[in-house]
């Protein structure tokens, strides 16, 4: 069966629907094989090069949204800090930073429902401008539901990729989200796509979801053709609607991660948060399980592990940096 699937994909079609579906119930006896065949692809398509990014809480909590994983929604009750937008200093020290510890990309993150023209735009504006001209680093951006004219401005600024995550299949994103729409997310997307930027767009996975709606988000992220896809999984957070969740099974996250390569054979794929809670001492197969780029360093709400670790696992793995 894997010797098959390898000739399809090398040979130029990617995973289908119902594949993906009979590869994430696969029996636990034979995961070393999927594994082991996501990282041929990864290797074959994409190279051993991983690409690194970093993220800032650039505002934090008092967010409108009601999303039921979220640490800074007002609908929740969970004790964070909470601040209005950072100043250009503190967010370019923190970019310098990251750029030292090795990070080829730096996203600023804010809370709320999105970003219009207004004096936090302006802010922001300034800010990107700044980041593009005293790094070498990608500037990214994680600003919420945005227009098409503000992401031309931001574009303009000097902001190269926009994260907007689908978050899940848009069958069970009713489920997680009720102050704004599945439809709301995938017009951010397009907006930020005909502005020019590049984007990053995936989603959590462990919340509620089947596995048949894992492939179905897979299949609608590969339509929006987006250029990286972050993997996070599920850190379940107390106070939140889905705090008592049990974490979603570590095999799982590893063929999940390994279908998403398959289908999407020549997208970066990332791991982000809840790798470390997921994962624990396994967070090398997950590597191994064809993805390619990891978020370094400290989350929104939660802390990450030290970036020399995530290096030194990256070396040992054969990854280039």
């Amino acid at each position: 069966m894997f010797k098959d699937l390898e000739k399809q994909i090398l040979g130029g079609t990617s995973l289908g629907f119902q594949q993906g579906e009979e590869l994430l119930d696969l029996d636990e006896s034979r995961c070393l094989e999927l594994f082991s065949l996501a990282n041929r692809v990864r290797k074959y398509f994409q190279g051993d090069r991983v690409d690194l990014c970093a993220i800032i809480n650039g505002k934090s909590g008092k967010c409108s949204e009601n999303c039921s994983f979220c640490a800074q929604s007002v609908h929740h009750s969970v004790k964070i800090a909470t601040y209005e937008l950072l100043d250009k200093e503190s967010i370019l020290a923190r970019a310098r930073l990251m750029e030292r510890e090795g990070a080829h990309r730096f996203a600023v993150v804010t809370s709320g429902r999105g970003i219009a023209e207004g004096k936090e735009l302006d802010k922001l504006v300034d800010i990107f401008a700044a980041l593009a001209r005293e790094t070498n680093l990608g500037v990214c951006a994680s600003l919420g539901i945005l227009s098409l004219p503000v992401a031309q401005r931001l574009k303009e600024a000097g902001l190269q990729r926009y994260h907007h995550n689908v978050e899940t299949a848009a069958s069970f994103f009713p489920n997680i989200c009720s102050t704004h729409s599945y439809q709301e997310r995938i017009a951010t997307i397009k907006a930020a796509q005909e502005a020019g930027m590049t984007v990053c767009s995936g989603g959590i996975f462990g919340l509620g979801e089947s596995k048949k709606q894992r492939v179905e988000m897979a299949f609608e992220i590969k339509n929006l053709g987006v250029d990286s896809i972050p993997i996070n999984i599920l850190n379940p957070i107390i106070g939140t609607p889905l705090g008592d969740r049990n974490p979603l099974d570590l095999w799982d996250v590893l063929k999940t991660v390994a279908v998403f390569r398959l289908i999407m054979p020549r997208t970066n794929l990332r791991f982000c948060g809840g790798r470390e809670f997921s994962l624990r001492d396994l967070q090398a197969l997950g590597m191994l399980a064809g993805a390619n780029g990891l978020m370094v360093g400290n989350y929104l709400t939660t802390n990450g592990r030290d970036v020399k670790d995530d290096l030194k696992m990256l070396t040992d793995l054969g990854f280039v940096y």
